[in-house]
């Protein structure tokens, strides 16, 4: 879940000298390899005693201070941060130079001449990591002094997780204390204990409970991720195709501050029960993007290397989301045959699985122009 106000790489540079500002090249220029040359390269064998920060800035300098100060004060460094700037015009470049310049860690910036959007200017951010861990930040949040030791701590706990993420406080304007992100998105406690038991993907398919402000992932998965289609936000993408290839863990405890203002928005639950009570065209809309999305993860996870049953049963369970989403929107379409659809969904389990089952069901029954 991203905030939209922000802006939107696996760079071969080498790392910078502390304490300066190194731009990174444009897209195509010397020290970016090409997407042939990125497949072959393999991006668990990096030096994994180092953490990549992958920032994205977009008009950001509010609030950017804040969060570039938390960053610097971290318990344990980042070996390296990557700031792709997306063709700010309010000083914020300016602001991101002055940091790259007293930093103890490498900073390496990207100036985009033209604005990309998030999810472009994170792809390119994530593609300049040279790190084993890649943790990303927004630029307007505020990091606790103990963030990057914690996410390493889990990775370092369970080997085998691709992603961690942990809880946040939602906080205003002024850093006051709004609630809990989780609660905030409806990461229910039972939802909770299913990632623990690694069936992260069985709660990601019903609906994203994973924010970009919070997340870390290995780099070996980034050729898996990478590029992340049009249809979907950075931060649902890669948390969904990871859990479909490896596990996810999480860090109950909150470990950053994160702000909402005008710019930004949280709360996916919000949005699905808006879906559930929009009128059929707009709903027909909603619809056919579930299905658009859900086609592209199943067909990304079948492309990937990774075989075994945990991943084709992961397959499956896409492909039900995907069957799910056009059966709603058939229901929606049709008169008498509404009523078969819709018992034939609620009896299949699938509204439980993957839509807000009750409430989905009764508003599919019931839907009028």
């Amino acid at each position: 879940m991203s905030k939209p106000g922000e802006g939107e790489g696996r760079g071969g540079a080498a790392p910078a000298t502390p304490g300066r500002a190194d731009r990174l090249p444009a897209e195509g220029g010397p020290g970016l390899l090409g997407a042939a040359e990125l497949r072959e390269r393999s991006a668990c064998v990096m030096d994994r005693s180092r953490v990549s920060v992958a920032m994205c800035t977009y008009n950001g300098a509010k609030y950017l201070a804040e969060q570039l100060d938390s960053i610097a004060n971290q318990s344990r460094p980042p070996g390296e941060m990557i700031i792709c700037d997306d063709a700010s015009t309010d000083g914020t470049l300016g602001m991101i130079e002055r940091f790259a310049r007293q930093a103890s860690f490498p900073v390496r910036i990207r100036a985009n001449p033209e604005n990309l959007g998030s999810r472009e200017n994170f792809s390119r951010a994530i593609m300049a990591c040279n790190s084993e861990i890649i943790v990303l930040a927004d630029q307007d949040d505020v990091w606790l002094p103990e963030k990057l030791e914690r996410i390493v701590q889990a990775f370092e706990t369970h080997p085998g997780a691709g992603v961690v993420f942990s809880d946040a406080t939602v906080v205003d304007d002024d850093l006051h204390p709004l609630g809990r992100l989780w609660d905030a998105v409806g990461f229910t406690r039972s939802q909770r204990r299913r990632v623990r038991h690694r069936s992260a993907a069985k709660v990601l398919v019903k609906h994203n409970v994973v924010t970009g402000a919070t997340l870390a992932f290995r780099a070996c998965y980034r050729d898996r991720v990478l590029p992340i289609p049009s249809v979907w936000v950075h931060d649902a993408w890669i948390s969904l195709i990871v859990a479909c290839l490896g596990d996810v863990t999480t860090v109950p405890e909150p470990l950053v501050l994160y702000r909402q203002h005008g710019t930004n928005q949280i709360g996916v639950g919000r949005r699905q029960k808006k879906a559930e009570r929009s009128g059929r065209r707009a709903f027909q809309k909603r619809c056919s993007k579930w299905v658009a999305k859900f086609q592209t993860a199943h067909d990304r996870v079948a492309e990937a290397a990774e075989a075994g049953p945990a991943r084709e049963r992961r397959l499956r369970l896409l492909a039900a989301k995907v069957r799910h989403a056009r059966a709603r929107y058939e229901a929606s379409t049709v008169g008498w045959r509404r009523v078969r659809i819709t018992i034939r969904e609620l009896v299949s389990l699938r509204y439980h699985r993957f839509s807000r089952h009750d409430r989905a069901f009764f508003a599919d029954l019931l839907r009028r122009n």
